[in-house]
């Protein structure tokens, strides 16, 4: 097939349907399942509606009563192009507390018909609050539901706001679905006594900061009105999205929120061929700035943090019959990334505007970033002050080792970089000094071989984060260790008679060692392994999916103090083959932790 089937998976829709553009549609994957149309109609009726789901632990919830308020239903049909759907939300007024241990945003969603995934964001008064990917439907209807635990944005949740919910969609003769579409708050009242250790902790204890949700959280966003979400759009490597903000003079510790998704050029960037062998092959057209992509964030000028994101493959990615029911991991609830900007709050409690910067090394179009701020403030003080002690942000070593002659070779890609940063801050709780430092490593090997009809990626992420915060009265500590292998194997195979096989194997994992914990009242530790491999056939011919294969197994292990919880899970088409779940501890610690993806959970949501 040569280089006009070259990488199947990212020209797959390059030679499907065409898609109008939409700020959110995904062309870089396979489209659609034409197939679905040969079903009869005794064979519809015959199919129940079926259930997707994400494998993740369940949130540990209080034994009290939920208040549960509808805050938004609509159908998304015809929403591209337009604002996101807006609606007023107001606390929950007649709950017997308006004192809340746990607030759990349900998304519940059905659709029937022919769609493409969308990835869609929630936000209160600005403040992103859940970004995701639609599920890809069938003829005979499906239904999925996600829950999150959203008990950080609580400052948020005590005052009115407006709810905002952007998903771009379009609905046509071929087109059909349309996302029908509950949003629900759950509160949970806290129970009278909440025990810890021999702690016993009320909520909304802000006795030092590191024990509850923040008191304030800035929207780091783009303002409404938009005719598409209020996210930033990065396009290109030279872009940088800037945000101006203020914050109360009286802050004593502050922490960013990143979400992150890539679409487009760039939906699969961890597979995108280094320029040289795009340009010596003649590929116009492909995607391409290599598989190295960093988002860099920057105060001022100044970079703060980083960003190596997660391979989240969406609900359309590779072979969409991988991911039904199953997702892929990370797809429903995309990880958002906390970084501690505490050590430079002297750099801004002026009273004056300062900015937030977003860009990523290498983007094409199109990357979709925001963040939200959030602030603990001193009530006993007017203002604070502090001054940053010491900043270190070496240049990142990047390297590639391309050989390649045609459209075979091999390609390896590596890159590194650590941000260190301290400050102190004086409040009534006494000099705060906070120490964060953020480690990175990025390894992609890349082959291409079968005169470019097959690729295969190998690709590891890490990263090693770590606060340490001294207080006058105790020691603040956190380690986050995360760990990402990704593996693909991709090849298109000649059929003839104008039609090929596309064949995908596909391994994606999670792994994370956390521990935090302050010293007066112990250190909490917890172990996750995430695993999904999946294996898929499509056949081709013409514009359409003739028939296909998809089957996915995953194995997801947490270990923690607050509870244990493991899952092993297989589905083929639609199926599930095998299903096991438990709570039993597999180590000999019981660990727990407020980490999962990156975000950093207050104690108060463990």
């Amino acid at each position: 097939m040569g280089a006009s089937s070259f990488l199947a998976f990212f020209t797959f829709s390059v030679i499907l349907v065409y898609q109008p553009f939409t700020s959110n549609a995904n062309f870089h994957k396979t489209k659609l399942l034409r197939s679905q149309l040969l079903l009869s109609q005794n064979a519809k009726r015959d199919i129940p509606i079926t259930k997707y789901f994400q494998v993740t632990k369940p949130i540990k919830l209080p034994k009290t009563k939920p208040c549960s308020t509808l805050v938004l239903q609509h159908d998304f049909g015809y929403t591209y192009g337009k604002p996101p759907v807006l609606a007023n939300y107001n606390p929950p007024k007649k709950c017997p507390s308006q004192n809340f241990s746990k607030i759990i945003l349900e998304w519940k969603a059905t659709c029937k018909g022919r769609q493409f995934d969308r990835i869609f964001g929630v936000w209160l008064g600005g403040v992103e609050i859940f970004r995701s990917c639609t599920a890809e439907p069938r003829a005979t209807g499906i239904v999925w539901s996600v829950e999150k635990d959203i008990t950080r944005y609580s400052s948020l949740l005590k005052n009115p706001q407006t709810l905002a919910v952007y998903l771009g969609n379009l609905v046509d003769s071929t087109y059909t679905g349309i996302y029908h579409v509950n949003v629900t708050f759950h509160f949970y009242p806290a129970e009278l006594e909440q025990h810890f250790h021999g702690f016993n902790r009320h909520f909304g204890n802000l006795e030092s900061g590191y024990d509850s949700s923040a008191d304030l959280v800035l929207p780091i966003s783009r303002n409404l009105p938009l005719n598409d979400g209020q996210w930033f759009l990065v396009q290109n490597s030279t872009d940088v999205q800037l945000k101006e903000f203020t914050i109360p003079r009286n802050a004593y510790r502050a922490v960013l929120e990143v979400y992150v998704s890539f679409h487009q050029n760039d939906e699969f960037w961890f597979g995108n061929p280094p320029n040289d062998y795009i340009v010596a092959n003649n590929l116009t057209g492909l995607a391409g700035n290599g598989p190295f992509r960093e988002v860099l964030i920057s105060l001022d000028g100044k970079a703060v943090g980083a960003v190596y994101p997660f391979t989240v493959i969406y609900t359309g990615g590779v072979n969409p019959l991988l991911w039904r029911p199953i997702t892929g991991i990370g797809s429903f609830d995309l990880p958002s990334y906390d970084i501690e900007v505490t050590p430079f709050l002297g750099r801004i409690l002026d009273g004056m505007e300062h900015k937030f910067g977003f860009g990523v090394t290498n983007a094409l179009d199109v990357w979709y970033i925001d963040a939200n701020l959030h602030i603990w403030l001193d009530s006993k003080s007017v203002e604070t002050k502090g001054t940053l002690i010491e900043y270190k942000s070496p240049t990142p070593a990047v390297s590639l080792v391309s050989n390649f002659s045609g459209l075979d070779g091999t390609f390896l890609t590596k890159a590194s970089r650590s941000i260190y940063s301290s400050g102190w801050v004086e409040s009534s709780h006494g000099k705060v000094v906070t120490h964060s430092f953020q480690e990175f490593s990025f390894t992609n090997f890349m082959r291409m071989g079968k005169n470019g009809s097959l690729q295969i990626v190998s690709q590891t992420i890490n990263s090693n984060c770590s606060i340490d915060s001294k207080l006058p009265s105790h020691i603040y500590k956190a380690r986050l260790f995360q760990n990402s292998p990704f593996y693909l194997y991709n090849e298109n195979v000649d059929q003839g008679n104008g039609s090929y096989t596309s064949i995908a194997n596909v391994s994606l994992g999670y792994n994370e060692e956390s521990f935090l914990g302050q010293s007066r009242f112990g250190f909490l530790a917890s172990s996750l392994k995430n695993v999904q491999n999946g294996q898929g056939s499509i056949v081709v011919k013409g514009n359409l999916v003739t028939s296909g294969l998809g089957s996915t197994q995953q194995v997801y292990n947490y270990d923690g103090t607050g509870g244990c919880f493991s899952r092993n899970v297989s589905s083929s088409n639609y199926t599930i083959l095998y299903d096991k779940s438990g709570n039993h501890c597999s180590g000999s610690k019981r660990h727990s932790s407020g980490y999962l993806f990156g975000r950093w959970r207050p104690f108060l949501a463990v």
